[in-house]
């Protein structure tokens, strides 16, 4: 079975070997490695990996973390094709998106590029605002208020913030959201149980959905 396992660590040569070479050891194999942030002597990195179907889950934090000041931040299933180009096949798809349909795509398929639960696209007008696209996982928005709608710049949305529902808070439901198609609509990415979603996550959330809106209104090749 696939986990994805993030990890913080100190950012200097060779520590990444050695976590390779403990997994390596315990018979874990690493199928890919998302670098999400450096900065400040701090590495932060999401790796997907294969564990034996004899080792137990809680087996990948002792293992990982019996390297010197390496910390797993979290752990948990991983689902779904791996595909290193996703970002760009998205892009493509968008550009090849019939009119109507590209707010759907987006909602289906920005899950898997950020390793998350699930997408929504929010369109907002004068004092009132829709879901334009959701992915299946997606919680009921309908009938909430958002205190952030609409969206003029990207934020980070904790699982502490007030405006949540308690069933969301007691979920510990993680969000993150970008305008998209103009000021007032925004795409929502959530995940259940953590973890909160980094800066650079949102950086990178902003680049592709910025990249998206103008894909979207090409004309045809």
């Amino acid at each position: 079975m696939s986990y994805l396992l993030r990890l913080v660590m100190p950012d200097r040569p060779g520590i990444l070997g050695a976590v390779a070479t403990a997994l390596g050891s315990a018979g874990i194999d690493i199928v890919s490695l998302d670098v999400l942030e450096r900065g400040s002597g701090v590495a932060v990195d999401d790796l997907v990996v294969d564990l034996p179907p004899d080792r137990l889950p809680d087996g990948l934090i002792t293992v990982a973390q019996s390297v010197p000041d390496v910390v797993v931040e979290s752990l948990r299933p991983f689902a779904g094709p791996l595909d290193t180009h996703r970002e760009l096949e998205l892009l493509d798809g968008l550009a090849r998106a019939g009119e109507g349909t590209a707010e759907t795509l987006l909602a289906a398929e920005l899950p898997r590029v950020f390793h998350c639960g699930w997408a929504v696209v929010l369109d907002c007008g004068p004092g009132s605002w829709e879901v334009r696209a959701a992915s299946d996982a997606a919680p009921a928005f309908d009938g909430l208020e958002l205190p952030w709608m609409p969206l003029t710049a990207p934020r980070l949305l904790p699982s502490e913030d007030e405006w949540l529902p308690e069933r969301w808070r007691e979920m510990a439901i993680e969000m993150m959201a970008a305008p998209y198609g103009g000021d007032a609509c925004a795409v929502v990415l959530g995940r259940s149980g953590g973890p909160a979603f980094r800066r650079s996550e949102l950086l990178r959330l902003v680049h592709l959905v910025g990249i998206a809106s103008t894909v979207v209104h090409l004309p045809p090749a």
